[in-house]
């Protein structure tokens, strides 16, 4: 059955209007009045709804029963990474969603190829949150992970939230995954850039408490560490 990402109040028996995005969807399908879809607003469970009305550039359903449905993984993980350049932060996105991530903070460190800041900076957030949205309607998840605005790096070490800090590294005296994140808190992953984080970078994110993880011999792009972090910690856990 469709699902779309309606955040608005849902409430069983209600009509309304879908927003602009999942109705241009719904009419693309093709679907018409009596037909079922599902819809969700990120804040717990979804909702059976049937479509009432088909306009030129509206879609009105009827709100059915609420299911009580949740897809997320067993432990929270958060994402901090140096933002890959081109698709490959788009595609990382879309991934991490379907993996389980709990949000993404998109970092601006030394070896960074994209640079944001300022409505550049806020239209890429507003993208890939669309990106994220769009995943949570492929894979059945239910809440959406924020994905929050680029920031520096440097700035952010000094005031990340609490969790099991973790950094990706090539340092060969760095602990194995398994051994660092054990336990069921949540954990917060730290990546570099292409080219990796600075030595500079990586010592200030273990004196803010970041403990160096090793993912093995061979040398992951920018856009897949994080993602084998995540299948590593969610997918064995599931």
């Amino acid at each position: 059955m469709p699902r779309f990402h309606c955040p608005a109040a849902l409430q069983t028996g209600a009509t309304l209007d879908l927003p602009a995005g999942a109705a241009r969807h719904v009419q693309v399908l093709r679907m018409q009045p009596g037909q079922a879809l599902t819809l969700f607003n990120g804040e717990g469970g979804q909702w059976e709804a049937v479509i009432t009305q088909m306009g030129r550039s509206n879609v009105a359903v009827q709100i059915g029963a609420h299911q009580a449905i949740e897809r997320e993984a067993p432990r929270a993980i958060h994402l901090a990474l140096g933002m890959p350049a081109n698709e490959r932060m788009d595609w990382l996105v879309e991934k991490a969603t379907e993996l389980g991530v709990a949000s993404i903070q998109p970092l601006l460190a030394e070896r960074s190829v994209l640079r944001l800041a300022g409505e550049r900076a806020a239209k890429k957030q507003a993208h890939w949150q669309g990106v994220a949205i769009a995943a949570c309607e492929q894979c059945g998840r239910n809440r959406v992970p924020a994905i929050h605005a680029p920031t520096d790096l440097a700035a952010w070490c000094a005031s990340a939230p609490q969790a099991t800090r973790l950094v990706l590294s090539l340092q060969t005296q760095s602990r194995t995954l398994a051994d660092a994140a054990s336990g069921t808190g949540p954990v917060l992953v730290l990546s570099g850039p292409e080219g990796g984080l600075s030595p500079q970078e990586e010592q200030a994110a273990q004196r803010h408490g970041f403990a160096p993880v090793t993912l093995g011999a061979r040398v992951l792009r920018a856009e897949t560490a994080p993602l084998a972090v995540l299948a590593a910690l969610t997918l064995g856990a599931a």
